[in-house]
């Protein structure tokens, strides 16, 4: 399978978002928001963004603290952290307003009732000025609502959508080395919605053609391992 970074609608989508927030005048908020269900590429997508765009991707974790935040920010922007949340929001402000880079807070759902994490990451992004791009699952979007001053500030958002017919033909067509035909893809179309799932399907068709010295993939191969 091919080593190549596939970009679907979703990340189509996602990639305009963040070219958005990342050419934002000054002086306007530069908060954005993807959210929506596992599998469909967010993760890929922030990760591909971060090398690209040299950007800092946070990842929230279960009872994570503003100092916690603020140590990992500090440390991954190449300062030794300091002791006390003051010291280190001081840090992590300095550094960012010397050389500006997005930061991505992956797993927001986490920090959804921890006001004063939340707080944090709104303080950042008023006192540097640089684009937030908070990244969650289904329905974070109406949770953070209830922050009306912190959503406020949130000027782009993107839900990521189950993947359609031509978007499972994209993912097959870049990764995998056999062909399919359109009908065997649509097979595997009905069969699965998951980026993960879908590539492991692409390994197994892989590795069945190796055994079996098939040169394609058609609707017959498909639907007698599928279905």
């Amino acid at each position: 399978m091919k080593n190549i970074f596939v970009k679907t609608k979703n990340v189509k989508s996602f990639i305009v978002l963040a070219n958005k927030l990342k050419n934002t005048k000054n002086n306007v908020p530069k908060m954005g928001l993807v959210f929506g269900e596992p599998g469909l590429g967010k993760t890929n997508a922030i990760l591909w963004w971060a090398i690209q765009q040299d950007a800092l991707i946070i990842t929230a974790k279960n009872g994570m603290t503003p100092r916690w935040i603020l140590k990992q920010l500090v440390s991954d922007l190449g300062e030794a952290p300091k002791i006390l949340v003051t010291d280190l929001f001081e840090q992590a402000v300095a550094k960012l307003v010397e050389n500006p880079r997005m930061i991505i807070v992956d797993e927001i759902d986490y920090l959804i009732n921890n006001t004063r994490a939340i707080k944090t990451i709104r303080d950042l992004h008023d006192e540097t000025g640089i684009p937030i791009l908070l990244v969650g699952m289904g329905a974070v979007d109406k949770k953070l609502s209830r922050y009306k001053h912190f959503f406020d500030r949130i000027v782009e958002i993107y839900r990521f959508i189950p993947f359609d017919f031509e978007d499972v033909k994209t993912i097959i067509n870049t990764l995998s080395d056999i062909p399919f035909e359109d009908a065997a893809i649509e097979v595997v179309y009905q069969k699965s919605n998951r980026f993960r799932q879908i590539v492991k399907i692409i390994l197994k068709f892989e590795n069945l053609a190796k055994t079996n010295e098939y040169k394609i993939i058609t609707k017959h191969i498909a639907e007698s391992e599928l279905l």
